[in-house]
Order: structure tokens, then C-alpha cells, then sequence
């Protein structure tokens, strides 16, 4: 058979038209790029808000002025309350409007709707915790002059849609939706999904349950600690700075008699968490020092909220200016007022309490499903909800209200039990911040903060006479017996809530002898303190470490209150790390890659510093020494997430003094709890070492914390995009700190600003957030901040006529339309 023979020629002619082709594709797929870029940008520019020149918006009744500094903070200065607070509400639309629809969305359970079913597991807790209808429940309460700030606020956000509808933000077109109408209740229930952020679960209650029935009173109350010879309650006398451990283990037996008694968050941090070997810390640090302490004379507050990280930043700064109120700080999108910051007289700043306002209660249900009381059986309230689902029908879930609130068990994976939820949020909060932010005098500001029912907080106050003090804030419940850490039986009044604290019972101080306040979510209460707060203090370290900074004798200026901010010493991995090296040089065999470690370790100054490998090497440790000692007690943990979290296992255990618990086991060693195969502790840690340096590289310096302890923070939406991603978000980078030292720091979580106020000048006051204002892409104020953050500096908080004038690039004045 003869071959076909192919001629040069038509050989070339092959490749000519093939090359024709493929660049008809690529000069095609370019344009479809540059289209498609073009739209992006178009749309993106589209959004950006008017910042100069007059502008006629509706619902203001004279003009406004809107002046803006160098990175975007408006001073808003009207004639009128109503005015302000309505142009408060279009400002912040202008910049944030997408993050305020999220925000709704996460607090009543409306994600479903444009994000489809990946989110329908958060909406259906928040329709079964009933944030929405809460909301409506507190709008019928609200005071008049509440009811006509919030409706103003709305008019201003629902002036901003209505007039900007065609140039939405870039991620409602990616989205293919619109905002729905601004209400009062959509505030409300932002405000209440901050409740429920800082609210201590109780789900560690379900656990604790099991941990008791498992290994008995003793050994609870040791993983279930408490309290810490490092403690200092803001109301107590200042800590001797050489002050040692006691001589036995700091954990209260007396918890005892309570465990005795007979007891029947994917898509953004919007969403959900992932399950962590540690809890996460959502605490905050505040303190005050009075001007003995500072080069001025004059007081200084400082204060940084830890919160998960979003993109844009949680909090809004502003100036809000009209008649005698004058306040600047931060503000929270989609809420009216300042919530932290300073007046012309005061300065305040938060942390959490973490009060136990979360009760849960064991029903007993009937065959005609009514549930056991006092009085006998009753029918429960039923609450019907429906959830829009993108792309799918809808989805019906029906919820049983009793006495005590709720049935939240579909919430506890593999609970069988009827629970109900008791929660402070359902028997109504008030509104204190138009009071705070007017407040003139350290009376004016308990009067406002005794109106401040959730979440609980720990609030430090200067003046600019030189004053300083603490106040305690919340409800917290008195309970008929019991504290509220174990489920209680629902059906008699034996565990009932009786009262609340009395606000004037609750920890407070003026003028302390010291001159230094400060908390960083630690225990708050004296010893001998008549009531229960909190069965669950956050660790004792950074509130240590703050009062050894501050009471070191040196005279303090608002750098140094930076400085502090930022500091990154963490006193309980430098006990851990000296333990190790004591073990490991009196081990038995270890090996030359532990020995290398314990090299490493003596030589560390106990600093969490990103370029380190030592702070990878305690912190690794740590999580190994957990899974040794908790594994022989409570079990192996189950590859799957979802059997880890109805199942008890080792990693059931997430109590927010778990460290507290390991610093007493090795510094007291005691035998019931080393596990069998260890002939000491010193084999035990050798071995937690050892198991650690299975994931480090052969050249152990190498192992740096920075990248094990890295931040992400991207753009819910914008950072799906491919390319687009690179210039939406911070994306991931390396950190130093951790969640035990000042600077608080983790995966998605840390400081969400950072404030110091200067009573001497208070335009020497500085403030700065995470990334920036703006939440609009292509804006110059969407992420001009976060290089201050990251790397450790701030900016000065214009508040002056003068200094506002003097720092002013944007002026917008709002006319009436």
C-alpha cells in the first residue's frame, strides 16, 4: 500500500491557519479579560462615595457638615439630633453598606438567601436562638427618644440605598441581589449578634456535664479551675511585682459540692469558626493609670478589643458633633453613637466581663408535648421560621418556646435531652450609649453605664480633672442555688433565676490608691465577692503582664501606651519552657533533636517573636502535653469534626483557663494525673516535646512562629475573584504574639483597634483600626491603615475645631432634598 506523502507546502499552510486560530482565541480571551476587568473596575468606581461639595440627600432637615481627614474619619456636625444620627446612618452606608447587610444577615439568620445552603447550618441557629424576633421584642420596649435616634439612623441608611441603587457596592452585582429597606430592628439585631459574639455559651456547660460524670468531682474541678494566684480583680490593691505561686495547686475544691448536685460557625468569620485545639479568645485589654504615672500629669486610657477579623475592619470611626454632645471613637456599622472613645470631658474603653447569662435547663416533655412545671403541664410557645435558600426551597423549622426560653438541643450535636436556653438577651437590654456619650463627670458615667445590660463589660474611665476609675456593667443573674456550669432540671424552681446583681454591688472604683486600673478579661471579683459572674474567667496573663508594665515605677506617655499595646512577652510559655529544659535534662534517653530544643528554649527570653523558633516549640508542646494528659481520662478524639463534637474526647475540653490547669499540673506534678507508661513528669514532658518535633523541619531554628501563628484577613466576596484577590485583603502574613500575651493575636482574631486617649490634650488622643474606613474596593481608605496595624504604629484622633480643620481633605456638606 502506498503512503501518503505530505507536502512542505501544505505542511505550512497548516500552521499558518493554526496560528490564526489560536491568536483569534487569545486576542478573544484577552478582551473577555480586559471586558471583564473594565466592568469590575466601572462598577467598583461606580460606589465610591461623594466626599466634597455639597450634596442634597433626603430625610436631613438643614445642612450638615461632613469633614474628613487623611484616612476618611468623618466629624458629622448638625444642628440637630435627628439630623445627626441620620447622617451618621448615610455616611457610614457609604462607606460600609455591605458589610451592614452581612451583619443583619448573620445576626437573623438570612445568609441562606445569597449564599445558598453552605450557610443554612448558621441560619438555622440563629432562627432557633431567635435574634430577630428578639429584636422586634426590644424595639416595643425601646424608650421614645431610643425609637427616634434608631429612625433617624434608618432614614439616613435607607436615604443612601434609595438614592444609589444603580451604583451599589461591587459584591451585591457579584452577589446578584439588592439590600432590603434599612430598619430600626435590623440595629437592634446587629446590636444583639454582638451580644451573642461575647456571650459565654453554654455549651461548656453540656460538656462539663460529661467531664463530671466521667472522672468525678476532683478531677473536674481541676480541668474546670477557676481562679489563679495571677488574678487582680480591678477593685483590689496593686500586685507586689516579686509576688510567687502558692505553695499547693490554685484550683478550688470547693467547686465540689456544686458538681455534687443532681442534674437531670466555612464561608467568613460572618459564618462560623473552625473547631480549634484552643478556644478562641475574643477578649479585649483596657487600663487607665492616673497622671501620677504619666510625663503630662493628666490621665491615660488605653483600650484594644479583641474580635475576629473581618475585611473591612469591624468598627467605624467617627466624630459625631451636634449642640453639647461631642464625641469621637469608634462607632458600630449599623448602630447609632460612639460605642468606645472620648467626649470633651471623658474617656472610656471596654473589655468583656464573660458573665454567666446563659443558663441551660433540662425539660420534661409528655407524649402531648407539653413540658413539666411547677404548676403542671404546659403547652410551650411555638415560633414558626422560614429560611430562603439560594438556588433550593425553602426551609420551615419550627421552635419550641418554654418558661425558660428556646429549645436549643438541635444546637448540641447528639444531645437527646430537651434543653432550654435562658439567656439575659430575652429579658430585655436598654440602650446607654447616647447617655455615655454626653456623660460630663465619673457620676454622669455610672448613671449612663448602669443602664448597660448586655453583654457585660469592664469599662475604665478617665476625666480630664484627673480622675480615674472601673465600672462593672450588666445583668447577671442570682440563682436560686447553683452558678449556671451544668444544665439544671426545668421542671421545679430549684436553679431559677431569683434577681439580678445589683449594679451598685457590681466591682467598681474611683481614684484607686495605685493609680492603675486595668483588665484583660480575667476575674473581676475580690475574694469573698457574695455573688457568682462568671464560672469561666479568661486566663490571668495579660492582665498580669499589663499591671507589671504599668506599676514599674516609669513615668508613661501615650507611645508607650503603644508600646504596651503591642508587647508580645508571654509569661506562661517562658514557665512552660523552663519546665521543659529542667525535664528534658534530667530525662531518661532523649533525643538529640529534643536536646536541640531544650537548647533553644534556654536560651529564650520569653518574647513571641514571628522570626523565633522557640515560641513554635512551647506552643506545640503545650497542645501535645494536652493530648497526653487528657486522652487516658476522657478518650481518643474521632477523625471526624462532627463526632468530635458530640462525642466526649480529649478535645471536648476548650475552657478558657485550660491553661491555668496545665500551669498547675506542672508546677505541682500530682500523680493522679500522670498517665500510665511515665515513670515522672519529666518522661512526660521529654515525651510531649518529642511528639511536638514530629512536625518541625530537621533544622529546628527554621521553625519560625510567624508563619505557625499567621493572620488572614481577605474580602468575604472580592477575595473569591481570581487575580482580584491579590489587591482585596491583607491576604495571610506572618505575626508575632499569642493569644496569652498583650497582643493578642491568632488565625482570624485580635486587636480591632487600638485607642489611647490623652486627658492632658485630647487631640493628642490616637486611634486606628485593622485595615481602613472604607469597605468599597478601589476607595483610598479601604486598607491605608493596615500597614500601622501590623507593623505597630497609629494616628492622631483630630478633635478640635482647629485640629479637625487642620487635618481636614474631604468636606461634604448634606443638604436638605
Amino acid at each position: 500500500m502506498a503512503s501518503k506523502i505530505v507536502s512542505p507546502v501544505q505542511t505550512t499552510r497548516v500552521s499558518s491557519r493554526t496560528w490564526r486560530v489560536l491568536g483569534a482565541i487569545v486576542i478573544g480571551l484577552i478582551t473577555v479579560i480586559v471586558v471583564g476587568i473594565g466592568w469590575f473596575l466601572s462598577v467598583a468606581r461606580s460606589a465610591l462615595p461623594e466626599l466634597d461639595g455639597p450634596l442634597p440627600v433626603a430625610g436631613v432637615s438643614a445642612p450638615v457638615s461632613v469633614t474628613r481627614d487623611g484616612h476618611g474619619v468623618p466629624t458629622i456636625e448638625s444642628a440637630t439630633l435627628d439630623d445627626l444620627f441620620s447622617s451618621q446612618g448615610y455616611v457610614t452606608a457609604q462607606d460600609r453598606l455591605f458589610q451592614m447587610d452581612l451583619m443583619r444577615r448573620a445576626a437573623t439568620g438570612e445568609f441562606a438567601e445569597i449564599f445558598g445552603d453552605i450557610a443554612l447550618e448558621h441560619d438555622r441557629r440563629q432562627r432557633i436562638l431567635g435574634i430577630r424576633a428578639t429584636a422586634e421584642k426590644g424595639l416595643q420596649s425601646a424608650t421614645n427618644d431610643d425609637r427616634q435616634q434608631f429612625s433617624a439612623y434608618a432614614r439616613g441608611v435607607n436615604a443612601f440605598i434609595n438614592s444609589h441603587r444603580d451604583k451599589l457596592p461591587l459584591e451585591f452585582r457579584i452577589l446578584g441581589y439588592e439590600p432590603r429597606p434599612w430598619t430600626m430592628q435590623d440595629s437592634l439585631a446587629i446590636a444583639y449578634q454582638m451580644v451573642e459574639t461575647l456571650s459565654i455559651g453554654p455549651g461548656d456547660a453540656n460538656t462539663r456535664e460529661k467531664v463530671l460524670a466521667k472522672l468525678g468531682p476532683e478531677l473536674t474541678a481541676d480541668l474546670y479551675v477557676n481562679t489563679s494566684w495571677r488574678d487582680h480583680p480591678p477593685t483590689a490593691p496593686a500586685p507586689a511585682l516579686d509576688a510567687a505561686p502558692p505553695a499547693q495547686s490554685s484550683a478550688p475544691r470547693s467547686l465540689a459540692a456544686v458538681f455534687s448536685e443532681p442534674i437531670s460557625e466555612l464561608l467568613s468569620p460572618w459564618i462560623g469558626q473552625m473547631l480549634r485545639d484552643e478556644p478562641v479568645r475574643l477578649g479585649s485589654n483596657n487600663w487607665v493609670i492616673s497622671g501620677a504615672h504619666t510625663t503630662t500629669g493628666k490621665p491615660l486610657l488605653s483600650n484594644d478589643m479583641h474580635l475576629g477579623h473581618q475585611m473591612p475592619n469591624l468598627w467605624y470611626e467617627a466624630h459625631l458633633k451636634s449642640g453639647d454632645l461631642d464625641v469621637a471613637g469608634v462607632t458600630l456599622p449599623g448602630y447609632p453613637y460612639v460605642i468606645v472613645g472620648h467626649n470633651r470631658r471623658v474617656a472610656w474603653g471596654f473589655t468583656n466581663v464573660g458573665p454567666t447569662v446563659e443558663d441551660l435547663y433540662v425539660e420534661t416533655f409528655n407524649d402531648s408535648c407539653e413540658y413539666l412545671t411547677p404548676d403542671g403541664w404546659k403547652k410551650p410557645d411555638v415560633r414558626s421560621e422560614v429560611i430562603h435558600v439560594k438556588g433550593k426551597p425553602d426551609v420551615t423549622i419550627t421552635v419550641a418556646v418554654t418558661r425558660h426560653g428556646p429549645i436549643v438541643s438541635d444546637l448540641s450535636p447528639g444531645e437527646t435531652r430537651k434543653l432550654a436556653l435562658r439567656w439575659t438577651l430575652y429579658d430585655g437590654i436598654r440602650n446607654p450609649f447616647y447617655s455615655v456619650d454626653r456623660a460630663q463627670t465619673w457620676q454622669d458615667f455610672r448613671n449612663a453605664f448602669s443602664g448597660f445590660d448586655a453583654p457585660g463589660q469592664n469599662v475604665v474611665y478617665a476625666d480630664v480633672d484627673g480622675n480615674v476609675g472601673y465600672q462593672a456593667t450588666g445583668k447577671v443573674p442570682i440563682r436560686a442555688s447553683g452558678d449556671g456550669s451544668v444544665p439544671a432540671d426545668g421542671s421545679n424552681n430549684g436553679h431559677e433565676w431569683t434577681s439580678y446583681i445589683p449594679f451598685e454591688k457590681l466591682p467598681s472604683v474611683v481614684n484607686p490608691a495605685s493609680g492603675i486600673i486595668g483588665t484583660a478579661n480575667g476575674r473581676i471579683t475580690p475574694d469573698g465577692y457574695p455573688y457568682s459572674v462568671s464560672t469561666q474567667w479568661e486566663a490571668p496573663w495579660r492582665t498580669e503582664r499589663i499591671y507589671r508594665v504599668l506599676g514599674s515605677g516609669k513615668k508613661f506617655s501615650a507611645s508607650d501606651m503603644l508600646a504596651l499595646q503591642t508587647d508580645v512577652y508571654s509569661e506562661l510559655d517562658r514557665f512552660v519552657a523552663d519546665k521543659l529544659v529542667y525535664a528534658i535534662d534530667h530525662a531518661k534517653a532523649p533525643s538529640a533533636q529534643v536536646r536541640k530544643a531544650a537548647d533553644i528554649l534556654r536560651e529564650w527570653n520569653g518574647q513571641m517573636s514571628a522570626d523565633s523558633a522557640a515560641p513554635t516549640i512551647v506552643s506545640k508542646t503545650r497542645l501535645e502535653l494536652k493530648h497526653l494528659l487528657l486522652e487516658p481520662k476522657l478518650g481518643p478524639a474521632p477523625e471526624s469534626n462532627e463526632i468530635i463534637r458530640s462525642s466526649l474526647n480529649w478535645k471536648s475540653y476548650t475552657w478558657q483557663m485550660q491553661m491555668v490547669w496545665l500551669e498547675n499540673i506542672l508546677a505541682h506534678q500530682p500523680t493522679p494525673w500522670l498517665p500510665s507508661g511515665y515513670s515522672d513528669y519529666n518522661e512526660l514532658l521529654a515525651a510531649g516535646v518529642n511528639a511536638a518535633l514530629k512536625q518541625a523541619p530537621a533544622d529546628l531554628s527554621s521553625w519560625k512562629w510567624g508563619p505557625q501563628n499567621s493572620v488572614t484577613i481577605q474580602n468575604p466576596v472580592l477575595g473569591k475573584v481570581p487575580i482580584l484577590h491579590r489587591w482585596t485583603g491583607p491576604g495571610e502574613q506572618a505575626q508575632s504574639g499569642s493569644g496569652y500575651t498583650v497582643k493578642a493575636s491568632g488565625r482570624d482574631y485580635g486587636p480591632s483597634e487600638r485607642f489611647t486617649a490623652d486627658l492632658s490634650n485630647l487631640d493628642a488622643s490616637t486611634l486606628n483600626v485593622v485595615t481602613g474606613q472604607s469597605g468599597n474596593f478601589l476607595s483610598p481608605f479601604y486598607m491605608d491603615q493596615w500597614k500601622a496595624w501590623y507593623t505597630g504604629y497609629t494616628f492622631m484622633l483630630p478633635f478640635s475645631k482647629s485640629a479637625v480643620e487642620e487635618s481636614a481633605t474631604h468636606r461634604l456638606l448634606l443638604e436638605p432634598k
